[in-house]
């Protein structure tokens, strides 16, 4: 017994836990105050505006606010799953999405694959600086351009045409041309930005990988094939992963300027339906229902799509 009170009364006490936090807090404050605007920017303009999902479930007026506007259920989603866009907009918005992954996502890949092929120091920085430029374009300066080059008054694309014999195309408004225009835009300005974390991954593989794999009379393909795409293969699947989430997502500045009266058939998706048919006429809760239904099938996509890298022996993003 005498032993027991000795121990107890030499051992050090314990700290409590919101002390440990508190020392850890102070010691890597620099690393919290460099997430801190990251932080506010996901509570301000993510997670805050959650509130507002709730009048998808009203009539809302303005005058009336949230707390006074009477509540329809679901009512507004109803409305949304009968209408007879709801469909239309349905399958532009995944067929747009399938283009983007099927024609879109391997390019990054591709491209960092080939800068880091590049032996010569400076031409791999500067072709990795062109191929950067278009990304800080907005939307309106790269349509802009293509409407530019692609119209039939003096565009340069329709005067080639005509160079080596061929009709002109009206390209802006004719609707077979609006998937692939819309595809080569993205492609054009995103490529080279989506390379940042691709060759950030195979910046960090081990070198002597490489070594080795000369040793035994490996190629460039074969460490490329071998070596590179299995080390990058986790963020390959992330970002994938990311990629399913936004399935709803395309855009609706890019999406907007290229959609005309011609080409609504093929070009109405979700985010241009939420703006002319819900903010343009004053249904902010019929808007909210449409965002929200595409928040919820975003959610759902990442959960099963996360599910499956995990049972295929993949890390997942959680």
């Amino acid at each position: 017994m005498s032993n027991a009170i000795t121990e107890r009364q030499l051992s050090p006490p314990k700290k409590t836990n919101n002390s440990t936090l508190m020392r850890r807090l102070i010691k890597n404050k620099y690393i919290y105050f460099m997430i801190l605007p990251g932080l506010l920017y996901f509570l301000v303009f993510k997670y805050i505006p959650m509130w507002g999902l709730i009048i998808s479930f009203q009539d809302y007026q303005p005058y009336k606010g949230v707390l006074g506007s009477e509540w329809v259920g679901f009512e507004h989603f109803h409305r949304l799953f009968t209408e007879d866009m709801f469909w239309t907009i349905f399958k532009n918005t995944l067929i747009l999405f399938f283009i983007n992954v099927l024609f879109y996502f391997p390019v990054p890949i591709i491209l960092a694959l080939m800068l880091n092929e590049v032996r010569k120091v400076f031409f791999q920085r500067t072709i990795q600086t062109l191929v950067y430029i278009p990304h800080f374009m907005s939307w309106v300066i790269v349509v802009s351009i293509s409407f530019v080059m692609l119209t039939m008054d003096g565009g340069i694309i329709n005067e080639l045409l005509v160079y080596f014999g061929f009709n002109k195309v009206n390209f802006l408004l004719n609707p077979d041309w609006f998937r692939p225009m819309y595809v080569i835009q993205v492609i054009w300005r995103e490529a080279g930005w989506g390379t940042i974390i691709y060759l950030a991954a195979i910046a960090a593989i081990d070198p002597q990988l490489y070594e080795a794999a000369r040793m035994d009379g490996a190629g460039r393909f074969r460490q490329m094939w071998h070596i590179t795409l299995p080390a990058i293969r986790s963020v390959i699947i992330v970002l994938l992963i990311l990629k399913i989430g936004d399935i709803m997502e395309l855009s609706f500045e890019h999406v907007y300027l290229l959609l005309n009266s011609m080409n609504r058939e093929v070009a109405e998706i979700f985010d241009t339906y939420v703006y002319t048919a819900g903010l343009r006429q004053g249904q902010y809760s019929f808007s909210t229902a449409v965002g929200f239904f595409k928040s919820f099938v975003g959610l759902v996509l990442v959960m099963l799509a996360n599910w499956l890298s995990k049972k295929f022996g993949e890390e997942g993003i959680y």
